[in-house]
């Protein structure tokens, strides 16, 4: 408990202290806006005692969309942690006490996945980041997993592209799988068992799974990038799913195995 109380203390502190900052950067257009959560999330990773280990490398062409399994609330630092990028996230993190406020603050783009009528504003969101120059991370399962597995990417929000190339004059849009594979925790080899203590999932609290990841010794996660593909007006977005989705599959295993 002592640990946990010393994180979340200094948790805090951070977090107060640069929420204005980063208000005033956002509200002004800083270029700060994109470095200053870089820097909050490695802090987080730091207390949390969280090790990347990064394989490949993200792509520099813009615009850029990134897709990506999704294991855990803690998936967000430590994709922060290595570039500047925006994340698409359900709308009902936006009402979320704190948290909701600091996806707002890191620009989320907010989707009402019950809403399909709703997918077009999304798209157009999407494409706006995009066209601005942030690489926009899609959690393609569109939940989060166990851990132990890839869920079924969805094509959706993968029409974001085609929205960007027609409203935004880009003549293609690059998209890059990504793979986050929690290989250790507590120095031991993450098997079956020990990835739902980093997964959050299902109906898990958000509060009591926090206190969980604080109490860990250690948690060692990789980050796999995949080549980026080029696309345009003429990509099948449900092809291109199907081809991110296993891409990211091998990834994944290939990370596990390998650490």
């Amino acid at each position: 408990m002592l640990r946990v109380v010393a994180v979340s203390v200094a948790f805090a502190a951070i977090t107060f202290t640069l929420i204005p900052v980063q208000w005033v950067a956002v509200a002004l257009k800083l270029p700060l806006r994109r470095k200053l959560p870089v820097f909050y999330h490695r802090m987080l990773c730091k207390l949390l005692r969280v090790r990347i280990t990064v394989v490949g490398e993200p792509c520099r062409d813009a615009p850029l969309l990134i897709a990506s399994n999704h294991v855990s609330w803690l998936d967000i630092p430590v994709l922060t942690a290595l570039a500047p990028v925006v994340f698409v996230a359900k709308r009902e993190v936006a009402s979320w006490p704190l948290f909701g406020l600091l996806a707002k603050l890191q620009r989320s783009v907010f989707v009402e996945r019950e809403r399909r009528s709703r997918t077009a504003k999304t798209n157009r969101d999407i494409a706006v980041r995009l066209a601005e120059g942030d690489p926009v991370v899609l959690f393609a399962e569109e939940t989060s997993s166990d851990g132990n597995r890839v869920l079924p990417f969805r094509s959706s929000l993968i029409g974001a592209l085609h929205a960007t190339m027609r409203e935004r004059g880009a003549a293609q849009v690059h998209v890059q799988p990504l793979a986050i594979a929690y290989a250790r925790v507590d120095g031991i080899p993450a098997g079956r068992q020990h990835r739902p203590l980093v997964a959050w999932y299902g109906g898990m609290d958000l509060l009591p799974h926090l206190a969980g990841v604080m109490r860990r010794s250690a948690i060692d996660v990789t980050v796999a990038w995949g080549p980026a593909l080029p696309c345009d007006l003429a990509t099948d977005r449900k092809a291109l799913a199907a081809s991110l989705e296993a891409t990211v599959r091998r990834l994944r295993a290939d990370a596990l195995q390998q650490s």
